[in-house]
């Protein structure tokens, strides 16, 4: 049988600031922002709850463009999430925030204006209180306030349901600046670029059984549970999991257009069988794992390769599960190549990405009898359907 591997590749310039000390160079900082978060401001903070380990969720709406030739004309994409900002040039104002602009910077200018007193000192003028607060609700700054919203699995964003239909918009509880080994709580670009090609190719992956690898906050594994028929969202870390399954609950009302599954299941790559444990929660049963090997003719991961050892595990994983396979299958792999300047080399490099290429090198001229593995790139020319951020790297 021959096994298809097709990834898609963007990669990102990214500078690592390191300490002086040339024999043990290490990181500042022992935290990981993604970019998603990081390039879409929201008008208000909203936090849902309290993880396990004590960090803040959050939950954030992605909206879907199925307007397929306004989203390819949009060739870099925006960044949104559960309130999308808006950028207005002072030419698109209304006539009455235009007025407001023209009294705020008459205000600065008298507030600038240097006064003495009787003794020679600095008089500041301060601006009036009833100016600063006039028609404050016209203000083109909306004031933030974080905000706690409820401590239960309740959908909290009740305005914003009423503003948008359940068919155009993806709900995913996630955290933000995780340690690196909480990365999988966050959501990656290369999540969406994967989403984006799964609903241009729907017919291609129309009821077909998909296991994901590293499937994370779980959105990928969503948007493959609108078209496929059954999705067996994995990874490890009770807590991970649980946040992930409670994604799929939230956006069960898409997968129920499709009639589409998705399970959530632990899958530890550095463990050679699945966990079976009946206590364990997120377990696989025996008929589970005879349906995964009897029907499964898709695999994908999203933006996992940023290790070395986890990436030698993954491949590990990839050619047991494989070789279990009763039908060949096309395995479809996203990531984001980032560049590192690197005092070893003194040099940008990319060493994940380059020992990922090596990996699946290797794979490719692996001689076996029973399975052949090719790689094919993929072209990323399709339409954009998720509102993000396509960099120019795209490759």
């Amino acid at each position: 049988m021959v096994e298809k591997l097709r990834f898609l590749a963007l990669h990102q310039h990214i500078m690592v600031d390191v300490t002086e000390e040339m024999d043990n160079p290490t990181f500042r900082s022992d935290t990981v922002l993604s970019d998603v978060h990081l390039h879409c401001p929201n008008k208000r903070h909203l936090m849902v709850r309290l993880n396990a380990v004590g960090q803040p969720v959050f939950l954030s709406y992605f909206k879907l463009l199925w307007n397929t030739e306004d989203s390819a004309s949009e060739k870099h994409g925006r960044e949104a999430t559960t309130e999308e900002h808006q950028y207005r040039s002072e030419d698109e104002l209304c006539d009455k925030d235009r007025n407001n602009l023209k009294r705020e910077r008459q205000l600065n200018i008298e507030g600038v204006e240097a006064l003495l007193d009787d003794d020679g000192d600095l008089e500041v003028v301060r601006r009036p209180r009833s100016a600063s607060d006039l028609e404050a609700e016209d203000l083109l700054r909306d004031k933030v306030y974080p905000v706690i919203l409820m401590k239960g699995k309740e959908d909290a964003f009740e305005d914003e349901e009423q503003e948008c239909t359940c068919s155009d918009v993806v709900k995913i509880e996630h955290t933000m600046a995780t340690p690196l080994e909480d990365v999988g709580k966050q959501v990656w670009r290369a999540a969406f670029l994967l989403a984006d090609y799964i609903l241009f190719k729907r017919d291609t992956f129309r009821c077909c059984s998909v296991l994901e690898l590293g499937g994370g906050t779980g959105i990928t594994s969503i948007i493959m549970g609108t078209v496929a028929k059954r999705v067996y969202c994995t990874d490890v870390g009770e807590d991970l999991l649980a946040m992930c399954e409670q994604n799929v609950a939230l956006n069960k009302h898409l997968m129920e257009l499709g009639r589409g599954e998705v399970k959530v299941k632990e899958l530890d790559w550095l463990k050679d069988e699945f966990c079976t444990d009946p206590e364990a929660p997120y377990s696989w049963s025996e008929e589970e794992i005879a349906d995964l090997h009897d029907q499964c003719t898709v695999i994908m991961a999203a933006d996992v390769f940023y290790d070395d050892d986890l990436t030698d595990a993954l491949f590990r994983t990839l050619y047991r599960i494989t070789h279990n396979l009763r039908n060949s299958c096309t395995i479809y792999l996203a990531l984001e190549k980032r560049l590192n300047f690197t005092l070893r080399h003194m040099d940008v490099t990319c060493e994940a990405y380059s020992h990922f290429r090596n990996t699946l090198n290797d794979l490719e001229n692996l001689q076996d009898r029973k399975r052949k593995y090719t790689v094919e790139p993929i072209k990323l020319d399709f339409c954009q359907f998720l509102v993000y951020e396509r960099t120019e790297q795209l490759v």
